[in-house]
């Protein structure tokens, strides 16, 4: 068995409970779910757009991961609503605990996503602390340099704490370290390839859509939003497969299988944009063991379940506090697309 992340009786390790009340708006819902994939289905993120995660072996040397400013692609607007706020000397970007105890032990095969997005996790088993980032790059001299930087621990709960970011209304909370645009750890809800193999995934999965409501209330675990669709779905609501549904009536592959019942036992908590509707399975890349989502998971292998099996769950049997902040959505091209299909406004 892979190593847990999270601790047992973490949100993220805990089964949804066997009655859930769906959302009040869970037509609505689907109707903009079908919208953000064009009807496709669900997809799933498995050689670009997701989170490698490497592991640090015992003693495995740590350097310290410089700070770059995510500016090529965001261009100055990504910064904009932050500049009246930055303070001199502080490193914008990486939670002051990010770099403590020499630095990140990233093993030296490490490689981040190619796409913009450039995510890249560590985790040490023998210490139990897991480190990620967002907009990660590696010099030619093999230093390391990232946008956003978080430390937390393997057995703690998977949830930060609001009060560890002062990010202000229409920031980014991505300038305060977490590298998920709502504030979860980038690790959580990930599929993982040796839960494929080996038959179960035993925790909530995370997802992706480009529905994620803008400065809409949202819901922990997540702590923000970056959403630009007014009146969206709310980040941090969880979505699950009807667990009435009979896997075996659906051309599903095991591995798909092993997805779908994970959605329905577990569910997916709404954790970030997407240019789409998608869940995410670990970046193999450079995998020291060889391993490959080749012939173990297709990113269409959960297109065959249709939309109408899908539930979005009401909160408040899960305990959930409503908040209402984040990021507004000029900063970024395909949430500010988002935005301005839903209210017609193009200026």
């Amino acid at each position: 068995m892979p190593l847990p992340f999270f601790a047992p009786d973490s949100f993220w390790n805990t089964p949804l409970p066997a009655n859930c009340d769906p959302h009040p708006e869970q037509d609505r819902f689907l109707d903009l779910t079908r919208w953000s994939t064009g009807s496709a289905g669900l997809h799933i993120n498995l050689h670009a757009w997701t989170v490698p995660i490497y592991e640090a072996g015992p003693g495995a040397p740590r350097r310290p991961v410089g700070r770059r400013l995510h500016e090529d692609a965001q261009g100055r607007m990504f910064l904009a609503n932050s500049r009246p706020f930055l303070e001199p000397g502080r490193e914008l970007g990486h939670h002051p605990d990010f770099n403590s105890g020499g630095g990140v032990p990233i093993p030296p095969h490490a490689e981040s996503d190619s796409q913009e997005d450039g995510h890249l996790a560590v985790v040490s088993p023998s210490t139990g602390e897991a480190w990620d980032m967002w907009a990660a790059r590696r010099a030619e001299d093999g230093a390391w340099r990232s946008c956003t930087g978080m430390a937390y621990r393997l057995d703690g709960p998977g949830v930060f704490s609001p009060g560890d970011f002062p990010a202000r209304n229409g920031e980014s909370i991505h300038l305060y370290g977490p590298s998920r645009a709502t504030g979860v750890p980038a690790i959580a809800g990930m599929i993982r390839h040796a839960d494929v193999v080996e038959g179960r995934i035993a925790h909530k999965l995370s997802f992706a859509m480009k529905a994620s409501g803008l400065l809409s209330h949202y819901f922990p675990p997540a702590l923000w939003t970056d959403g630009g669709v007014p009146g969206g779905v709310p980040a941090g609501t969880v979505l699950r497969l009807d667990p009435s549904l009979a896997l075996d009536a659906f051309a599903l592959s095991p591995g798909a299988k092993v997805v779908a019942r994970a959605l329905q036992e577990f569910g997916a908590v709404l954790v970030d944009f997407a240019d789409g509707f998608t869940v995410a399975g670990e970046g193999l890349w450079r995998d020291p063991e060889g391993r490959s989502w080749h012939g173990t998971l297709e990113e269409d292998a959960l297109f065959p379940l249709g939309f109408e099996h899908f539930q979005f769950l009401a909160p408040e049997p899960l305990g959930q506090r409503r908040v209402e902040k984040g990021m507004v959505p000029f900063p970024h091209g395909p949430i500010t697309a988002a935005y301005r299909h839903h209210t017609g406004i193009h200026s």
